[in-house]
């Protein structure tokens, strides 16, 4: 806005209706390398624009049923890791539970402990004391594989870093985990046939594009990506799901389907941990939300039709001094 008002001429790309909401006096739709249409944006809504992006009727609201939560699924106790080069706590005394049926959000600014937090959930980073309870069953020691097996699914951040092997097809990335087992493995030779059909299942399922189980997963576009690792997460039952930022540099369309999934999850009674930047995706999902500051829940909120906006950005923003 500042350099609109010196005179700069500014082509601001972007997918996120908001900034072209806020900041931009025409937009062009472009899709799949051609040109939509162009609209003034103060004679246009997000609603018509995610349409012209995706080609078909998007809901941008999240509408999800009541729902009576089951028994509590997974539960964090006291955890704190910390920082062995820094020697500085970055999870701080971090305890809460979720229960089946249940989406709880973590509110946050980035860098506040969200990452340590999930890595320490997932058993990718050492848990420094505290414990971790999965299904009434102690994980808090073991290795990301066995808790897996125990149930847990993850959808990390960094999906191209964590959640994929960019070299390997798409149906080598579906199968990653259980690709030394039956069906997928006889004994050291992995079962190409049968890995071929899985991938293709649900990549109809899924609704991956292009459905090419033998494609290398590098070449489908980001969205189409996390379709692989939601397929894959789901496609061996988890009674959890940790999902952290599941919608980074995805278009409205993906998005979409994301929520999609998240909700699916909720609904078959899997409990859902919800980390995003984004306070509206938080908001919109969220049967509770966890507020974290500086590596500490430092606000809890209950209630959805009750969620206090101003005061959960004050809590990310000062932490408990913005309760006063």
């Amino acid at each position: 806005k500042r350099l609109k008002k010196e005179g700069k001429t500014i082509i601001l790309i972007t997918h996120k209706l908001n900034e072209v909401m806020a900041v931009s006096d025409r937009v062009t739709v472009m899709r799949k390398g051609k040109v939509i249409g162009t609209r003034t944006t103060s004679n246009t809504t997000p609603q018509e624009l995610a349409e012209m992006m995706v080609g078909r009727k998007i809901v941008l609201k999240v509408e999800k049923d009541e729902k009576e939560k089951g028994k509590e699924i997974i539960r964090i106790e006291h955890l704190m890791v910390r920082n062995p080069k820094k020697n500085i706590d970055i999870v701080k005394d971090v305890s809460f539970y979720i229960k089946q049926g249940e989406i709880v959000g973590i509110a946050g600014v980035a860098g506040n402990g969200q990452t340590e937090l999930v890595e320490a959930i997932s058993g990718l980073r050492k848990i420094d004391s505290g414990h971790v309870y999965l299904n009434n069953r102690e994980i808090t020691d073991k290795t990301p594989y066995e808790i897996r097996m125990e149930g847990l699914a993850h959808i990390p951040e960094d999906r191209k870093g964590m959640g994929l092997i960019m070299e390997f097809t798409v149906g080598e990335n579906i199968v990653i985990g259980r690709h030394t087992r039956l069906p997928f493995a006889k004994g050291i030779v992995m079962q190409k046939k049968v890995i071929r059909e899985r991938a293709k299942n649900l990549g109809e399922k899924f609704d991956i594009r292009p459905n090419s189980p033998n494609l290398k997963v590098k070449f489908l576009s980001g969205g189409n990506q996390q379709k692989v690792i939601i397929a894959r997460e789901f496609d061996y039952d988890p009674v959890f799901l940790l999902a952290s930022q599941p919608t980074r540099g995805l278009d409205v369309g993906a998005i979409e389907y994301v929520y999609k999934y998240l909700l699916k999850a909720r609904d078959e009674n899997k409990g859902v941990l919800l980390i995003s930047m984004e306070l509206e995706e938080v908001l919109s999902l969220s049967d509770r939300i966890l507020v974290m500051y500086n590596g500490e829940i430092v606000g809890e909120f209950n209630e959805p039709e009750k969620f206090d906006i101003q005061l959960i950005g004050r809590l990310m923003l000062q932490g408990r001094e913005g309760i006063n």
